[in-house]
């Protein structure tokens, strides 16, 4: 490849931390927390921790694989080093479909929450201006990237923080809401911490879960970040006291004030306690924190889409027009393909049944824990291959190789509780398809390119 072609690194290390607190926050935590909060009561806080921990050694598992070889621009370069050809193939389109699926989502919301201050508008509307705003700021600089990044994962920590001041005070002064006087008490005191059994606690699984996909997206910034060796360690090692604080620290205030049986489950919790703040605003407060958390993803889907895109391209997995840059080194052939398929899914979304966009969103949260095991089997390999790697690798996977195999059981673990739910137990069927077609196709173009050569 001409160096021509290589990615700038514009990412600062405030965009790269911003960038890591805003792939641990998604939208799951501001609307599905009352579903989740429903089904497990007050053990959603076990759900979290649980997870948290899991996710953190995946990032270290990550982190150390990127600074053992400062080359590696994705998951597609050191999956194709450990695991093969194959498997590179399949892991990059694979990343890819999470995040196009993922905009189909937010696409979408964007269009709801846009329509709470303007009820006439189309839905398709407000998708459309935002994936257009956004691809413009995508296509200028990577650090304009990072700029939007920053200010989007702002707003979403600036709104907890505030909640969690609002709900200490609330709990300090005893507030009586329409559900009784606000106390840590509320946690224990409603048929305990597991009030519906382990069978709510376990189902609780998939929403926290899904809660966390894209935590992933800083290890994929190290192509461009200045410094990773510095950068990278600190946005991951950060990871824990994000979790503890903006999951575990928001919902702890959250059940406190609201016991868990008061929480409506198919409204916002955050709605809830600002408004029993006497916070008038409290609905039009939370809806643009979600509208901006939903453009986040957005930013953040069409930077890691493109990124993977390109990647592809250089490895010779894609189309290779896809691997130019433009005059601002930024992927912008590999961008335009990728708008243009979201576009094509957003279309399909309202053309298709709901039955069908729930399969594939599905779908996607079953593709991520392929990814971060993927992830976790190629750092097992790259201890075993190249120990003198190991050695000299500064930012090691804590309780290695315990916890490579620890991470393997939970994910395994993920993947039998999303078969108990009827709504994700078809995408446990269907996702098979997606990884057929994808080996099948490799194949295909390897048989093409021999006949060509």
């Amino acid at each position: 490849m001409n160096q021509d072609e290589t990615l700038t690194r514009g990412l600062k290390n405030r965009h790269v931390q911003l960038i890591a607190i805003g792939g641990a926050i998604g939208t799951g935590l501001f609307l599905g927390a009352g579903k989740s909060i429903h089904l497990a009561g007050p053990s959603i806080l076990f759900a979290y921790t649980i997870t948290g921990i899991i996710l953190f050694f995946i990032m270290r598992a990550l982190g150390e694989i990127l600074l053992s070889n400062l080359e590696y621009h994705s998951f597609v370069d050191f999956v194709r080093d450990y695991l093969g050809d194959l498997t590179a193939f399949v892991t990059g389109w694979t990343y890819w479909f999470c995040w196009i699926s993922i905009t189909m989502a937010d696409l979408t919301a964007i269009g709801l929450y846009t329509q709470y201050w303007f009820p006439e508008a189309p839905q398709w509307m407000p998708g459309l201006i935002a994936i257009v705003i956004l691809l413009i700021m995508n296509l200028a600089t990577v650090k304009l990237f990072g700029e939007m990044e920053f200010w989007f994962a702002l707003i979403k920590i600036l709104a907890i923080l505030a909640l969690i001041a609002v709900g200490i005070y609330m709990i300090v002064k005893g507030f009586s809401t329409d559900a009784g006087p606000s106390s840590f008490s509320n946690l224990w005191e409603h048929g305990g911490m597991f009030p519906n059994g382990m069978h709510g606690f376990l189902l609780s699984f998939q929403m926290v879960v899904f809660a966390f996909v894209g935590i992933e997206l800083v290890g994929l910034t190290a192509g461009e970040t200045e410094d990773p060796e510095k950068v990278l360690p600190k946005a991951i090692n950060n990871i824990p006291v994000r979790i503890f604080i903006f999951y575990i620290g928001a919902l702890l205030v959250i059940i406190s004030i609201y016991p868990w049986n008061a929480v409506i489950p198919s409204e916002s919790p955050f709605v809830q306690v600002f408004l029993a703040a006497g916070i008038a605003a409290a609905s039009g407060i939370v809806n643009f924190v979600v509208l901006t958390s939903a453009a986040s993803a957005c930013n953040s889907a069409i930077f890691s889409t493109s990124r993977m895109v390109f990647s592809l391209a250089k490895d010779h997995y894609a189309p290779v027009p896809f691997s130019k840059l433009n005059a601002r080194k930024v992927p912008s052939n590999a961008l335009y393909f990728s708008i243009v398929v979201i576009l094509i899914a957003v279309f399909l979304n309202y053309v298709m049944p709901e039955g069908v966009f729930t399969l594939i969103t599905s779908i996607s949260t079953v593709c991520f824990i392929f990814i971060w095991g993927v992830i976790v089997i190629s750092h097992l390999r790259y201890r075993q291959t190249r120990p003198e790697l190991a050695r000299v690798n500064k930012f090691k996977l804590p309780l290695y190789p315990f916890s490579n195999y620890l991470i393997l059981t939970f994910l395994a673990f993920v993947l039998v509780v999303l078969g108990l739910a009827d709504d994700t137990r078809v995408a446990l069927l269907v996702t098979p398809v997606w990884f057929i077609l994808l080996v099948a196709f490799y194949y295909l173009r390897n048989k093409k390119i021999q006949s060509v050569n």
